[in-house]
């Protein structure tokens, strides 16, 4: 069995904040993450996950992009001017596009990934020092995505 497998393998426990709005994609996400040992808040729309973002800092956040509320991109907008580099902000949406990674990056997100979701592309993430591998502290960094 895979997910055994998984647990015994993986890396440090993050503080985990994901925010999405889809309650089947929330849980089944929430579970995944809390098998693999991570600490894992969860919030419904933006305006909530902002509020968990500034009361308790999270090592990495997944954030969706067509929150209620307030939108992925405001999320991460706000999350950034208020904690800087202090948390590893990914952008985990079904969106795609030139126009779409244009924004992600604009936000202040470090990486940008795919519904539904690849493990092996979060991994390294969750593996990371939070401080160490944010796209935003270098200015003109490339967006790590999914798709390159």
């Amino acid at each position: 069995m895979l997910l055994p497998s998984l647990r015994r393998s993986c890396g440090p426990r993050r503080r985990v904040l994901l925010i999405e709005d889809n309650p089947d994609g929330r849980e089944s996400l929430r579970m995944l993450l809390s098998y693999l040992g991570h600490y894992v808040e969860v919030a419904a729309d933006g305006e909530e996950g902002l509020r968990k973002a500034l009361k308790a800092v999270p090592d990495v956040a997944l954030v969706d992009i067509g929150l209620p509320r307030m939108d992925g991109y405001e999320v991460a907008r706000r999350m950034r001017a208020a904690l800087g580099d202090a948390a590893v902000l990914i952008a985990y949406t079904a969106y795609d596009g030139e126009d779409v990674k244009r924004r992600i990056v604009a936000a202040g997100f470090d990486a940008h990934l795919i519904k539904p979701l690849d493990l092996s592309e979060l991994t390294p993430w969750l593996e990371a020092e939070p401080a160490k591998t944010g796209a935003s502290s270098q200015g003109d960094a490339q967006l790590q995505t999914a798709s390159s």
